[in-house]
């Protein structure tokens, strides 16, 4: 009974919940059943159960009608191919992306130092002190980074980060330049394609999928960046915000060293094989059932 009423009370009453706490279901059980049950009896009723129905997750499935060729073909450069064959000793992998608005959090109290059984103490409360944008460029066979600060994206701003790089060696000398982007409104489409390779001839742009960001290895990057650098952010200013991003960067490139990056397109593969499985299961729920015998 305590199931049922999780499962079905809402939907037949109609009830304009998306969903009941235990001590919903507990005051609703007690009345059903005439006598008093607590809260926790009906969670652990409830957890004991196969079906969870206050349990959900945010799902994507690929929209993309080219997603394993998109995908593919920035996974093999991964593994060192392009269209087939073994890249060059003068080929070089660029991946790249924006991190956006880093903000400068000024705290409105100082910041207390750790101490004896006491950990770092950041004020919460905080003004703005306006906020930046991080370009930057990872070289995915060499591990290392190079990047830059702006006001703001765009496509200008991108072309600047692509300067950068290709006016340096080994890219300015290299035989190919593959980049790696997602689909920002700096780099989005055949046009930025044509744009990159008018500005530089030897300059590949690939594009991945959509919602899939995270076949980008910068990305990476950023995740680390956050990690060590930006939490907690507390910061006097975006000069210092500026600083420390270039610092990391320095920092990275002493010892530089690629991702081990394990993904495959066997992997991709699989992956897309089990999203299909998901999807026929989700859209034809009593297809299995009705073909049983």
């Amino acid at each position: 009974m305590i199931k049922a009423l999780a499962c079905e009370h809402v939907a037949r009453t109609q009830t304009p919940l998306s969903r009941q706490s235990l001590g919903d279901l507990s005051r609703l059980a007690s009345l059903t059943l005439g006598k008093s049950i607590s809260p926790r009896s009906v969670g652990r009723i409830l957890d004991a159960d196969a079906i969870k129905p206050w349990r959900y997750e945010y799902w994507i499935f690929p929209r993309d009608p080219h997603f394993a060729e998109k995908a593919g073909r920035i996974l093999d450069l991964y593994e060192g191919f392009w269209q087939g064959q073994r890249l060059g000793l003068r080929d070089y992998i660029i991946s790249a992306d924006e991190k956006t608005s880093i903000q400068a959090r000024l705290r409105c109290h100082t910041t207390l130092q750790p101490g004896a059984d006491r950990p770092r103490r950041v004020e919460h409360e905080y003004e703005r002190g306006g906020a930046l944008q991080y370009l930057a460029a990872w070289d995915v066979v060499r591990g290392r980074v190079m990047g830059r600060c702006e006001a703001k994206t765009g496509i200008e701003p991108f072309g600047r980060l692509v300067d950068q790089v290709m006016s340096v060696e080994p890219y300015w000398s290299a035989e190919r330049v593959f980049w790696v982007v997602d689909n920002g409104s700096s780099h989005r489409g055949e046009a930025s394609v044509r744009r990159l390779l008018k500005a530089y001839p030897k300059a590949i742009l690939l594009h991945t999928p959509v919602h899939a960001s995270w076949l980008n290895q910068v990305e990476i990057y950023f995740s680390s960046l956050q990690r060590k650098v930006l939490t907690p952010n507390d910061f006097a200013d975006l000069a210092e915000v500026a600083l420390r991003l270039r610092l990391y960067e320095e920092l990275t490139n002493q010892r530089p060293r690629p991702f081990n990056w394990k993904f495959t397109k066997a992997d991709l593969f699989a992956l897309l094989q089990r999203l299909e499985a998901k999807r026929r299961a989700e859209t034809s729920p009593t297809e299995g059932a009705a073909s049983a015998p």
